[in-house]
């Protein structure tokens, strides 16, 4: 596809969620950035500042899988839809875009419904996940303990967890079948994370069963 590049060869790349819609950053392309974003699926830019191409997260690990690229009617920008592997922001923010006109620190707009409102918080809980398992090495994180030990650490605290649900269920206690589920929640995250499966996927199964009968017949 032809693409309208600007006289130093650059186009503006916008970039956004794949699973929320969340405008997550703005960058640029040269042809050859593209490419190689085309040729590895993950997301390449240039930098105006340094003058060289960079991937996303070669250096932070957050890199960021393209799932599809659009040209606007002009052909003259170009928006790429991505699933984040982490913050886009070097500044540890989901969204570059954080700061109001004014000024003020606010917290990036996501379209919540379209998964539902409760979501976020489990997005938001992956990300730091995701960022433990780039850095295993640190030894105040649980988390990152956890990525240490390995696969079947992890699973058998999925375990762990699922049967603790078992039990508040069966106490009736209420308290503690939500401090029950959040963890295993959590140990769920974690186990998606190891293999790289982000929670949004999980969504579009659930999405895609929604409004059908689970019965054989």
């Amino acid at each position: 596809m032809d693409i309208v590049w600007d006289e130093k060869g650059l186009v503006p790349a916008v970039v956004q969620d794949a699973a929320t819609g969340e405008v997550l950053m703005l960058a640029y392309m040269n042809r050859e950035a593209l490419e190689r974003t085309l040729a590895t699926g993950r997301a390449h830019f240039y930098s105006r500042k340094r003058q060289r191409i960079w991937m996303k997260g070669e250096e932070s690990g957050n890199v960021m899988e393209v799932k599809e690229i659009l040209v606007d009617c002009d052909r003259d920008a170009v928006l790429l839809k991505v699933e984040p592997k982490g913050p886009a922001c070097h500044t540890g923010h989901k969204s570059c875009f954080f700061t109001s006109f004014e000024g003020k620190e606010v917290e990036p707009v996501q379209e919540k419904e379209l998964y539902g409102g409760g979501c976020s918080i489990l997005e938001r809980v992956y990300e730091v996940i995701l960022e433990r398992k780039a850095h295993p090495e640190r030894e105040d994180s649980y988390t990152a303990l956890l990525f240490r030990k390995g696969l079947d650490k992890i699973l058998k605290k999925v375990g762990e967890e699922a049967t603790e649900v078992v039990i508040g269920c069966k106490n009736g206690d209420k308290d503690e079948i939500v401090y029950e589920v959040a963890d295993l929640f959590f140990h769920t995250l974690v186990a998606l994370a190891y293999f790289d499966i982000a929670p949004y996927q999980v969504y579009e199964e659930l999405r895609r069963r929604f409004g059908k009968s689970g019965l054989r017949k």
